[in-house]
């Protein structure tokens, strides 16, 4: 590749999301980047990202595919197009010489994903995928933790992924990641975050692999008696934990909330708006009336070279939280809670706590605990100084993990133990 100008490293971003707009937004803070050019299918988002940012109309797209029609216009692409639609952009945009930041997951099926690993190998660009939870201060103090030896040899993980009942009603039953056709399964949307980064904490990938899961809950089975189709028709909505009326008007006073989730179901931050919203959009639907098809609990079991064992459960029966983990040692043990690190030393009998400074909310709503920030934040940083090890991730390492996760799930399948 040709060394790149100075001055702000130049964007264009296909898919102006919840996603893509958070990567965007951190780009150009600080002048550290220029957005460029734009792909979006929806009117009112694009012209509103397109204004935010100052891009000339023309090149501002309805379809990246006329973005990428210009050529190589910067020197980085972001792709945060729906999970089916990653492949071929990304492709492309390598081919045409663009480093790339790819929200997760790679693609839904592994022979797309490997199109986009051989694009990067053979374009000589950087590839990001959006691990974000590598990138965290907590990741790293854990990370420093167990390289140096002090709990000794990694005998077992034990790690939760607290999906929360609510974000579990308005991304995978409600939302865009219901439905495995349209998307993915629910382990590699949600949770390749999660097999990702124990790989990361282990130093090593998993050479055996079993999965239990199903969608348990969720299902016309289930459904109450009394209840609609639309919570706000429902006689039975004040009292349902997953109530979309309570949900999205109860955003209302939170600008967290405000940001996410209630602005993927409506722009219009009142209780008109919002009612409105449920009464037209899959988002006031009740949860009991079909339509998704992810699980909505699963457990994975994987066995590593080194002799170690981790078990993994994913669960929307919890509060949105950060994860937790504890890593079993032959020195000491950690347990963590996505901030604070307990640190037990067998030797001493002693407990230390290590306070990392990560927020108290590791939802997207703040960032996955400091992790989006810190990922486009080390991507620039490669991209303008051509150092590629500030990318904890390459593209190998991004397939694996995921080859991992569709391990699991034809163990979940097939009732198997599968090896890799």
């Amino acid at each position: 590749m040709p060394q790149r100008p100075a001055g702000p490293v130049t964007l264009v971003v296909a898919g102006a999301g919840m996603r893509g707009m958070i990567y965007a937004r951190r780009a150009v803070r600080e002048g550290r980047a220029r957005i460029v050019g734009l792909a979006e299918p929806r009117a009112e988002v694009r012209e509103a990202a397109a204004a935010e940012f100052g891009v000339d109309p023309a090149r501002v797209f309805h379809d990246w595919r006329g973005l990428a029609a210009l050529g190589r216009v910067a020197d980085a692409a972001v792709v945060a197009t729906q999970d089916s639609m990653h492949a071929e952009p990304a492709v492309a945009f390598a081919e045409s010489g663009y480093h790339l930041v790819l929200e997760k997951p790679m693609a839904p099926t592994e022979r797309d994903s490997a199109r986009i690993v051989e694009a990067v190998r053979k374009a000589g660009v950087m590839l990001a995928v959006c691990h974000v939870l590598r990138y965290t201060a907590y990741t790293k103090a854990l990370k420093d933790l167990i390289d140096s030896g002090r709990i000794g040899a990694v005998a077992s993980i034990e790690h939760l992924e607290p999906v929360g009942w609510w974000h579990q009603a308005h991304s995978f039953v409600r939302g865009n990641w219901r439905n495995e056709a349209e998307s993915s399964p629910m382990l590699l949307q949600k949770s390749c975050h999660d097999i990702d980064w124990l790989i990361h904490v282990m130093g090593e990938a998993p050479a055996r692999v079993a999965s239990f899961g199903s969608l348990l809950h969720f299902t016309p089975e289930n459904k109450p008696a009394g209840a609609a189709d639309n919570c706000l028709d429902c006689g039975v909505e004040a009292q349902c934990p997953y109530s979309a009326k309570r949900l999205y008007t109860g955003c209302l006073d939170d600008p967290a909330a405000r940001h996410w989730p209630l602005s993927v179901v409506t722009t219009e931050h009142t209780e008109e708006g919002v009612l409105a919203a449920l009464r037209t959009s899959p988002y006031g639907r009740c949860v009991y009336s079909g339509g998704n098809d992810v699980v909505d609990h699963q457990v994975v079991t994987m066995e590593f070279p080194s002799g170690a064992t981790v078990s993994f459960t994913m669960t929307a029966f919890t509060a949105a939280e950060h994860r937790k983990t504890r890593v079993f040692g032959t020195r000491g043990w950690v347990e963590g809670d996505g901030v604070r690190l307990r640190v037990h030393d067998f030797t001493t009998d002693t407990v230390t706590v290590i306070d990392t400074g990560t927020g108290e909310d590791g939802t997207a709503a703040d960032g996955h605990g400091g992790g989006d920030e810190a990922l486009m934040d080390a991507f620039l940083d490669a991209v303008r100084t051509e150092d590629r090890s500030l990318i904890l991730t390459d593209a190998h390492d991004s397939f694996v993990s995921h080859q991992v996760v569709w391990a699991a799930e034809r163990a979940r399948r097939t009732a198997t133990v599968v090896t890799l």
